[in-house]
């Protein structure tokens, strides 16, 4: 639904200044640009309804109306005007457009902008402002855009607006870091340069592609679409005024009213219908993923047996909506729990192991979970986890039920082949798993939490050549509500070119995981994706021992950052002997496709019980040096100097393509 804009007018008042008639002429021109610019400018907490009408009414608020003299013109510094072939928006440099702009860029960021005595948990005394326009019994917002305007819209929200106004001002009116400092600076923000600053990395690594996005329809509050406000509330509210009035006469009926309204237009409150009704739930068809090219959440089918019971759904949005005290809310780290701005789309509903489960997929960023007990008083749980960018492997299963030391999975329509395994049983063969008709699996073990580490069951799952992945996987619980991916990067060979992640199936990968499954626990409950184990190095033990193998373990999150724990595999008399921890790792990107390079070490005690220092790297490495109380090079990838046990030892690696490398500790 196109919001009508202004209608310019064919003459002008009389008397009226040249100023003003040129920024009306120059507002009317640009209508759309500047409320864009004021959109994307505006905190995303106000909502996208109060979001869309604040944007219009911080632009038609900015024209001057003083009428006897002329209207200071804002200056700004001279920009370039780029060829759109050149990939940059051609923004208008007339002074009008130039004033017009700023005063909107003044009103949207003072919605943000909180006097030091105002209190802290009320929104900014621009936010409670009335101003038209005005929408009575409607909710407005953007159309919907995809994964990748989601992804960016929550970028935005989570930086100032001062950094969404550099962003906005260098992509769509294409102005250079100079002009946009310059201009920020007179819209009164303190930090110009930090905010151009943050507001560049933002577009990374794709300017284009971001400036693309930021011209959608998700950012376009002048085309939008409309939904009828929460009807029953509204009915509830004019009977509640007609009783008051009749009782309490007008001065009762107003406060009561006004309490109510400023409730209503606070930030984050109310959820529009659509999102709240379960009839407005996005369901899939059954046999959609077979015929899709994106194997996602999004091609799950809905499944359970009350996928048509409208009270279940609708108390399980009303929770996610707005949780009482006795629903228990877990979020995965890096998940946000908000209600859902548009319906979401139903995977499962039905009963679990004693209580009714419906699982949610929100825009293809989270799975959100609900439960309730069948019988007995106990509160209802939701949980909420990342699932964005989700694949045939990630996107496999979703934990539906967790009792005592098991739990159950439903499972994706891909998956053609179930058993289970134990890790620390590599030798033993999968035992296949039962699989109801809706996709939920019998119990399976769950890895041992703390104390010992006896046993590491995963699931063993294969996909269907109907989608022309037919390959066996594994997949383990990490305490998240999507099972994390387990892989294997096989050792080095001699002159061949760098290994890539396989699947963890093969005799090689179950031997690794057998020595280093343990090492798991350490990853419960952090929102992990997918683990991989690198075997980076082999490495021939002094006094003539046998070989040790060196493993980078990288665990990746669904938010990105990931952790690396380096461990060393010396030889053992039991296959399952776990390895030695010999680095741990946080917020790194080693032992990714963006840390291709790495350098260890450990003390290791041989036979005789001499203690020696010993080193290795990946391929790149050429040669290592150790200093401090012992030193010694090597040529090569590993490195072995006999030293004391408590030796302090410095550890650097020279790269065959030049620089230096770094022990991880």
């Amino acid at each position: 639904m196109p919001i009508h804009q202004p209608t310019q007018r064919s003459a002008t008042a009389p008397g009226e200044p040249l100023a003003v008639k040129q920024a009306e002429a120059a507002l009317v021109e640009h209508y759309p640009r500047l409320v864009r610019l004021a959109y994307v400018v505006l905190p995303p907490s106000l909502g996208r309804h109060r979001r869309v009408l604040a944007a219009h009414g911080a632009v038609q608020r900015a024209l001057p109306v003083t009428r006897t003299a002329p209207a200071r013109m804002a200056q700004v510094p001279a920009q370039s005007r780029r060829s759109p072939e050149a990939g940059q928006a051609e923004a208008p440099a007339n002074a009008p457009y130039a004033s017009m702009r700023l005063r909107v860029l003044r009103t949207a960021l003072a919605y943000e902008r909180r006097p030091r005595w105002w209190p802290g948990r009320l929104p900014a005394p621009a936010a409670l402002r009335p101003a038209l326009p005005v929408v009575w019994g409607l909710r407005l917002f953007p159309r919907a855009g995809g994964v990748d305007e989601l992804a960016l819209d929550r970028a935005l929200s989570e930086v100032p607006g001062a950094v969404r106004a550099a962003f906005a001002l260098q992509l769509l009116d294409g102005l250079p870091e100079t002009a946009v400092r310059g201009l920020l600076a007179e819209a009164g923000v303190e930090d110009p340069a930090g905010a151009v600053r943050r507001a560049a990395r933002l577009g990374r690594p794709d300017p284009g592609a971001a400036r693309i996005l930021l011209r959608s329809g998700e950012f376009d509050p002048c085309t939008v679409q409309t939904r009828p406000s929460d009807l029953l509330r509204r009915r509830h509210r004019v009977r509640a005024a007609a009783l008051a009035a009749a009782l309490c006469v007008v001065a009762g009926t107003l406060a009561v009213a006004a309490e109510k309204e400023v409730r209503d237009e606070a930030p984050g409150a109310g959820v529009t219908v659509p999102a709240l009704d379960p009839a407005a739930l996005l369901r899939t068809a059954a046999e959609q993923w077979a015929d899709t090219s994106r194997i996602d959440f999004t091609a799950w089918p809905v499944r359970g047996d009350r996928r048509g019971d409208g009270e279940l759904l609708g108390r399980a949005l009303r929770a996610w909506s707005e949780p009482s005290g006795n629903v228990q809310v877990s979020t995965t780290p890096g998940t946000v729990g908000v209600p859902p701005a548009q319906p979401p789309r139903l995977l499962f509903a039905g009963e679990v192991d004693g209580a009714a489960v419906v699982l949610f997929h929100d825009g293809g960023v989270r799975v959100v979970r609900y439960a309730e007990p069948l019988a007995g008083g106990g509160g209802a749980a939701l949980d909420f986890a990342r699932t964005d960018d989700a694949d045939v492997t990630t996107g496999a299963a979703v934990v539906v039920s967790r009792t005592g030391e098991k739990a159950r999975f439903l499972l994706a329509p891909w998956i053609s082949e179930t058993s289970t395994r134990d890790l620390l049983a590599p030798d033993t063969p999968g035992r296949p798993l039962e699989v109801g008709p809706d996709g939920i699996t019998a119990p399976v073990e769950r890895p041992a939490a703390g104390g010992g580490c006896d046993a590491w069951p995963v699931l063993h799952l294969r996909s269907s050549e109907r989608i022309v992945e037919n390959h066996a996987f594994l997949v383990t619980d990490l305490g998240d509500l999507a099972p994390a991916h387990l892989t294997y990067t096989p050792k080095p060979g001699r002159g061949a070119p760098a290994r890539q992640p396989r699947e963890a199936t093969g005799p090689e990968a179950l031997l690794a995981w057998a020595r280093t499954a343990c090492s798991l626990r350490a990853l419960s409950g952090s929102g992990v994706r997918a683990v991989n184990n690198w075997a980076f190095a082999e490495q021939r033990l002094p006094e003539g021992g046998a070989s040790a193998e060196w493993l980078c373990t990288r665990a990746d999150t669904w938010r990105g950052p990931g952790r690396v724990l380096v461990q060393f595999l010396q030889p053992a008399a039991s296959p399952t002997a776990p390895a030695a921890v010999v680095a741990d790792r946080n917020d790194t990107a080693l032992c990714s496709r963006f840390g291709q390079h790495i350098l260890a070490g450990t003390h290791w005690k041989a036979e005789s019980g001499r203690w020696y220092v010993l080193a290795a790297g990946s391929r790149a490495v050429n040669r290592i040096e150790a200093t401090g109380q012992v030193r010694g090079t090597a040529g090569g990838p590993t490195l072995a100097v006999r030293a004391p046990r408590d030796a302090s030892v410095q550890l650097t690696a020279r790269l065959r393509e030049g620089g230096t490398l770094a022990a991880v500790r």
